[in-house]
């Protein structure tokens, strides 16, 4: 008898790990779709971990009244937490471009979600508080509940995504769950009632799921092709983000987590406006540090430069710098600039890596994405430009891609008020580019005495700079914008102005 008992519990607790791992996961695969798809991370997942945690609170409180059967309905649980949570991810996918309340389908799912696993723990509880010690009960149930939820937050981000995608992991999450289902249904079937229709249940909502996972690929094309309208060429999710590469008859375009990364019809322009006035402005040029740019495109403008002897790229995802050395559409774009020679890829946070570099940089090009969350936000604070100030050789000039003086002027001017602080001279300048409208760029230099307006250097046969960087320099009054902070590690006050004001379009 007791180890028949010994046995229920065990199976019990481990349901309970399974529930906890599993809805922590489906949890983050909303907030990861959400972010994809809508853009604000920090938001989204924000939103997203309340609602889950109320709806868990919800779920508790309608538990005390489930007193009938509840073996037979914590099983059931079991099952529908693995039907909602594993679908969702196909139903966030299917309807975005179809539903015009795509936001309520979202937190919908995760309230549906969180009140199924806020079930579990109180009638867990409820069934075993005549077979064990309250003592033991609660410290049992408590640690298999969040030992589940961490090893969940580990996986997720390391193992799950990199490896199956976002779609195929709550998928495969959701055959856990209904798998522990079925294993109860089989060893528990003395203590349960009905036990061939949970049965079929058990195994009817495996099977779905399986066939769902199967054609994964396949819904996921669909989705995204409506998505984007466009030819879906490549597609991949690394541990930082998705990337997809387009295609029509005009150009090939690459997305990075639903936002469009560049175009190959225009992005010349960007490129050109990024590296050239800085490569020209520039005393000495033999040494330079790129920071982002995993696509290469800003290190093929740098190696038409003869007097460059050392590229630095460092960017964060090695995914997309190794597709960039590999995709034989993207060499050809980026003129295989990541395997020259000249060339040495870091796979690091730029933050953490500009700490600890010894080395000294002529030229230093920054290419990071527009800080749409704080993560981002931090790489164009006053504490890093402190950081990359100690890594610039005498007379370095830096430049930075900073996002729309039109479309967000607020933005845009606090990053340059922000380098204002650290560096002797800084200026603003703008292109435009007919994918992104209007772009900003602010320039810095190390020492007094950069002019500019000097050309020190250039080279022939660019498509759009022509080496008058007083063209660019010019803002009419709509890009103006007054009374801007600067962006501190504490306050972070850029990622506020971006989201309010890329939030309008």
């Amino acid at each position: 008898m007791g180890k028949r008992f010994l046995k229920f519990e065990f199976l019990l607790l481990l349901a309970v790990f399974t529930i906890a791992t599993c809805g922590l996961v489906y949890e983050l695969v909303a907030g990861t779709l959400a972010s994809y798809l809508l853009g604000d991370s920090v938001k989204q997942f924000s939103f997203i971990i309340g609602v889950y945690l109320f709806s868990m609170g919800v779920g508790s409180y309608f538990s005390k009244f489930l007193q009938r059967n509840m073996l037979n309905t914590f099983v059931e649980i079991e099952i529908l937490v693995g039907l909602v949570g594993g679908l969702s991810s196909v139903v966030l996918f299917l309807l975005f471009e179809s539903v015009h309340y795509f936001q309520f389908i979202l937190y919908f799912l995760v309230f549906i979600t969180g009140c199924l696993v806020g079930l579990e723990i109180p009638l867990l509880m409820n069934i075993l508080k005549d077979r064990v010690k309250f003592r033991d009960l609660v410290s049992n149930v408590f640690t298999f509940d969040y030992i589940g939820a961490l090893l969940a937050s580990i996986l997720f981000p390391l193992v799950l995504v990199p490896q199956l995608g976002v779609m195929r992991t709550s998928l495969f999450f959701g055959m856990i769950n209904v798998s522990i289902a079925i294993v109860l249904c089989f060893l528990l079937k003395s203590e349960l009632k009905k036990v061939y229709l949970l049965k079929a249940k058990a195994i009817g909502s495996f099977v779905l799921l399986l066939v769902v996972f199967i054609f994964s690929d396949s819904i996921l094309s669909f989705s995204e092709g409506k998505l984007y309208g466009e030819n879906i060429v490549y597609s991949s999710s690394t541990t930082y983000q998705r990337i997809v590469l387009t295609h029509n008859k005009s150009d090939y375009r690459l997305y990075l987590n639903n936002n469009l990364q560049f175009s190959s019809a225009d992005e010349y322009r960007y490129h050109e406006a990024l590296v050239h006035p800085v490569m020209a402005i520039a005393p000495k040029a033999e040494n330079v540090l790129v920071l982002g740019g995993g696509d290469g495109l800003a290190v093929r403008e740098i190696l038409k430069y003869k007097e460059v002897k050392a590229i630095t790229l460092v960017d964060l995802d090695e995914g997309m710098t190794k597709l960039f050395k590999t995709n034989k559409i993207l060499t050809d774009l980026n003129k295989q600039s990541l395997t020259n020679p000249k060339v040495k890829v870091f796979n690091q946070d730029a933050y953490i890596w500009s700490k600890s570099c010894k080395q000294k940089f002529d030229v230093v090009i920054v290419d990071f994405p527009d800080p749409s969350n704080y993560s981002l936000g931090k790489l164009y604070s006053l504490n890093f430009y402190k950081t990359l100030h100690k890594v610039l050789s005498k007379d370095a000039v830096v430049v930075v891609q900073t996002t729309s003086p039109y479309f967000a002027p607020k933005s845009f001017w606090c990053i340059n008020k922000t380098m204002m602080e650290v560096f002797s001279q800084v200026d603003a300048y703008h292109a435009y580019v007919p994918s992104f409208g209007e772009w900003g760029f602010t320039i810095a230099a190390k020492s007094f005495a950069t002019n500019f307006n000097t050309v020190n250097r250039e080279v022939k046969g660019l498509r759009f700079y022509n080496y008058q960087f007083e063209k660019l320099n010019y803002f009419s009054k709509d890009m103006i914008s007054k009374d801007i902070e600067i962006n501190r590690l504490d306050n972070q006050i850029l990622v506020r102005y971006f989201d309010e004001e890329w939030g309008k379009l």
